[in-house]
């Protein structure tokens, strides 16, 4: 069960509490950055970004009974969610951070049918509502890389 709980809270970031969400996608959004910057190997990330939404599904479906239904603790699925959201976009200052603002704007709000997804059982719940909100940031980014703004 620890490595549930590890994975859900992505790596201890869940029992910060109040904010962990958003800080674990500034983490997950820093080492994006560095990891990627200058080098993009696209199908390597579609693969970590695949495998944690998967173990966010998994760790989700074994912390539920424990924690409750998307317990705050769980931010694997933030994590997730912010991969999605930089898939195949350039690895720039400017668009992880756009990525970021973008994709925590439909996490919170959850507009469009997101909200409709938390209510999918167990760990397909905790995650659904985030992997929807990262492929709608992914889309304005596509549509902002599409003209230009950052320049090239």
């Amino acid at each position: 069960m620890w490595f549930h709980k590890l994975s859900a809270t992505f790596f201890g970031i869940g029992y910060i509490g109040k904010g962990a969400g958003t800080v674990a996608a500034l983490v997950c959004s820093i080492c994006w950055y560095f990891a990627w910057r200058g080098n993009y190997p696209a199908f390597f990330s579609v693969y970590i970004t695949v495998f944690i939404t998967a173990l966010g599904v998994w760790s989700g479906n074994m912390v539920e009974p424990i924690w409750g239904k998307d317990h705050g603790r769980v931010v694997i699925d933030e994590v997730a969610g912010m991969c999605i959201s930089l898939l195949f976009v350039p690895v720039t200052i400017q668009y992880v951070f756009a990525g970021l603002l973008l994709f925590r704007f439909f996490d919170i709000l959850k507009p469009l049918f997101i909200r409709k997804l938390e209510k999918l059982p167990g760990g397909w719940g905790v995650m659904a509502d985030d992997v929807l909100a990262g492929v709608y940031a992914n889309i304005l980014l596509q549509l902002f890389i599409l003209f230009h703004p950052f320049g090239s």
